[in-house]
């Protein structure tokens, strides 16, 4: 992932389109561009080698979109509608995300891979500094065991996603 100054940042959702929609909204707005991409590999969720996250900026402003499928797959699941916005925090140790987790996750729901929806029905999605360097690592083995490693995981654990990559 790209370093961005923003703590927390929009992230949009999307079912599969999200290559189309960001190529769309950077070539309509000023001072925006694409940053990054990163794709699905072996381990999935998705289909291998389809868009998984587009780090892009707006007027400046910092997004990600993420292709997670449709929210009703698994069923009842609570994921961003299609277009639906979450936040996505970025935290630089693990205390700090479990102190984020903890509050934001007490009285609400919690979901896979770092997701949780607070007690008001926010989505928020709280991973390290350097996800997108554990999950768009250039060697593909190690990309694919960070993968596979994240999907097992509720809250995130910042060494178990070092040590898979490693």
């Amino acid at each position: 992932m790209v370093k961005t100054e923003q703590k927390i940042q929009p992230l949009v959702w999307f079912t599969d389109e999200a290559e189309e929609a960001v190529n769309l909204y950077v070539s309509i707005f000023k001072d925006s561009k694409i940053q990054n991409l990163t794709r699905y590999n072996e381990a999935g969720p998705g289909e291998p080698g389809s868009v998984m996250t587009i780090e892009f900026q707006l007027e400046g402003q910092d997004f990600l979109a993420v292709n997670g499928g449709k929210s009703s797959d698994p069923p009842g699941s609570w994921t961003p509608p299609r277009g639906g916005i979450a936040l996505l925090v970025t935290c630089e140790t693990q205390a700090e995300l479990d102190h984020v987790w903890d509050r934001l996750a007490a009285g609400g729901e919690i979901q896979q891979c770092g997701w949780l929806r607070d007690k008001f029905g926010v989505a928020w999605n709280i991973v390290p500094q350097g996800m997108g360097d554990y999950l768009g690592h250039p060697d593909p083995e190690k990309r694919e065991r960070a993968m596979r490693a994240m999907l097992q995981m509720v809250k995130l654990d910042i060494d178990a996603l070092r040590r898979a990559t490693e």
